[in-house]
Order: C-alpha cells, then structure tokens, then sequence
C-alpha cells in the first residue's frame, strides 16, 4: 500500500512545492516509486519537474471533475524520474465546479484508488489555502507533511493547519495524521529561529523531522531548469537536505 502524503500549509512561502519536488525526486533516487500530484492551480510543481504547463491538456483537472482517469493522464518526470499528474490554470476553475458534485470532498481519494498499487509512495502538493482543493488532499492522504519557516506568523498558521487537520479527521478521513513538521529556510544565526525551532520541538517531539532545509540559492535555481535541486546540483546544501528527509521517511521509526 502506498504512503499517500499531503504538503500542507494554509500560509504561502514556507517551500511546499519545493519540498513536494525534492522529496519525490530523494525518494525515486532511493529507487522508489513515486507519484507527485499537483493539485495547485499555479502549477509549480509541474514547472520545478520539467513540464510546460501550458502545453499540458489534460491534469489533475479532469481526473477531479471525472473527465479522465489518473492512469491516463499521469506522465513522467524525466529530470526527476517520477511520475506526476499536471496541474495548470485550469484547476482554479474546479474550486467552483466541485461545489455541486456527489463526493466532493473525496474525489481524489477516489481517482487514486486504481493507480495506489502502482506506488511506494504518493506525494500531493497542496495550494497555500484552505480550500476545496486542499480538503481533496487531506482526504485522500494518510500522512500531513507540514513545512514550514521558524518565525512567529509561522507558529499562528501552524496552530490553525492543526485545527484543519483534526476537523478533517473527525468529518471525512479517520486514517489522517501529522506525519512530520519540517523546518525550512533555516538560519542557525538567526536567534528567533532557534527559539521558534526549539519551541516546535517541545510541543511537538519526534514530530519533528531531524533534518533542517537551510536558506539555499540552488534550492530556489533548481526549477528554472525544470528539475529538483537534487538533480541540479546534489552536492548542495538544499539537496543534501532533502536527500536526508528521504532517508527519515523511509527509516521505519518513522513510519505512521
């Protein structure tokens, strides 16, 4: 059975799509099969695996509104050797055309029951909102990965994910759970983030992933070449980083 992850974070900027791309790409490294599902209408996540989004017809799109099937219209990353379901501007329109569907919610959760068997793990990169698209992610996923910058405002927008996550689990999928908090954009000279580090820490345990995504130029180079920084320069701090996120979710202790 396959590892359904959401990244997730209500606030934008926190390097959800970045995390999204570099973990599916440590984790093919790792010789596991991946699906990266882009389910925000920006499209990065296409973009960051070296596929013009404009030129995509058929996405994520069609499998939500039940115009294809995620086995049809799934392609491969070539750069990073995963498979991804696209996403284009097109998705921003599927907020209101869900609205009055049977099962709107759980429309993902459904597509990808014909293709769970396919993967080790499935990855949805979620949009920085709290909407319909996010609940189809949180539905359709056992596990939150929830990245996210030391600082203040962070600590706030964590508070509400949480509430948004027990809700979800409550209402519309009993299985979900916090997976991990990742911290990014890391600065070790920057004293409120060791402070907010130290605080994640203790209210939250071994919640907290061990590896630190620090600042990184390669990190936020990587996707104007259409690959994950682990491609584009695995030598990297950024990289070397993800490579080591890959290396904690694999490793059974933290396994949930």
């Amino acid at each position: 059975m396959a590892r359904i992850i959401a990244v997730a974070n209500q606030k934008g900027g926190v390097g959800k799509t970045t995390t999204s791309v570099n973990l599916a790409a440590s984790l093919a490294v790792s010789g596991k099969r991946v699906l990266l599902i882009d389910l925000d209408p920006q499209g990065n996540a296409t973009t960051g695996s070296g596929v013009d989004k404009k030129a995509t017809s058929r996405t994520v799109y069609q499998v939500l509104l039940g115009l294809g099937e995620v086995g049809g219209i799934r392609i491969v990353s070539e750069s990073g050797k995963y498979d991804l379901l696209p996403a284009n501007r097109e998705l921003a329109g599927a907020e209101v055309e869900l609205v009055d569907l049977p099962n709107r919610e759980g429309r993902l959760k459904a597509a990808l029951s014909s293709v769970e068997a396919d993967y080790d793990f499935v990855l949805i990169d979620c949009p920085p909102s709290l909407s319909l698209l996010t609940i189809n992610g949180l539905v359709a996923a056992r596990e939150v990965l929830i990245p996210m910058q030391c600082e203040y405002y962070a600590l706030e927008g964590l508070s509400d994910l949480v509430g948004t996550v027990k809700r979800v689990r409550a209402n519309l999928n009993p299985a979900l759970e916090i997976g991990g908090l990742l911290r990014t954009m890391y600065d070790p000279r920057n004293t409120l983030s060791q402070q907010v580090s130290a605080q994640l820490e203790q209210h939250f345990g071994n919640k907290v992933f061990k590896t630190l995504v620090p600042r990184n130029v390669r990190l936020a180079e990587a996707p104007s070449y259409g690959m994950a920084a682990v491609v584009w320069d695995r030598a990297s701090k950024g990289a070397q980083a993800y490579l080591a996120l890959a290396e904690e979710i694999l490793a059974p202790a933290t396994a949930a």
